[in-house]
């Protein structure tokens, strides 16, 4: 879980929001997502990783979307992070190691939750550069991905742990399943050009 509460004053060309609840918000996003796609994608791996813990269900956000994903039939797309196999405070440096010595220069996606300012509660951010786990609640965590994916699940500004850990499980699973189709909606895209998976390499860590 990251927080920045300016995170959304100002649009730059890198950055988008899409309202979790709007019409075709999933293909909004997975639109989005192609256009910041590299033009290398098809000769490097793509790596999502699904950072947070389903022992708080505002943090909840990024393992629920790796587990839907999960339950997708992928093949453009490796997903790491999910309900029963969550990348965490505890475990992100040691995952994001493992993942890049099973990978070869992977472009990674990171996925987390977020906290924000009242009005943005709801909205999904996707943007160029890495996600900061962890920021919100004061912990020094590696940063994830050649760009990310938050969604603004909750209020910042004062207990943030409490705040994560009485936010609304509908509001979460809403915007991850949004999260979640979006991104399997880029896979099934013939001119992204996602290399292929190379079944080979073990996607449990």
């Amino acid at each position: 879980m990251n927080i920045n509460p300016n995170i959304f004053d100002k649009k730059s060309r890198a950055t988008s929001r899409i309202a979790h609840d709007e019409v075709s918000a999933s293909n909004k996003l997975a639109i989005e997502v192609k256009q910041m796609l590299p033009a290398d994608i098809r000769n490097r791996p793509t790596v999502l990783v699904c950072i947070g813990t389903d022992r708080s269900t505002g943090d909840s956000l990024g393992p629920l979307v790796g587990t839907l994903l999960k339950e997708k039939s992928l093949s453009k797309l490796y997903v790491y992070g999910t309900l029963e196999d969550p990348i965490h405070a505890v475990n992100l440096a040691e995952k994001l190691d493992s993942i890049k010595k099973l990978h070869n220069n992977p472009f990674i996606i990171g996925v987390d939750a977020c906290l924000g300012r009242v009005k943005s509660v709801g909205v999904i951010q996707i943007a160029n550069g890495p996600v900061k786990p962890g920021a919100g609640v004061n912990k020094d965590l590696p940063e994830v991905g050649d760009m990310h994916i938050a969604g603004i699940v909750n209020v910042s500004g004062f207990m943030e742990f409490m705040v994560l850990q009485n936010t609304r499980l509908s509001l979460v699973m809403k915007m991850a399943k949004t999260i979640a189709n979006g991104i399997h909606e880029v896979t099934l895209m013939n001119h992204a050009n996602w290399a292929l998976i190379d079944w080979s390499k073990e996607q449990t860590l």
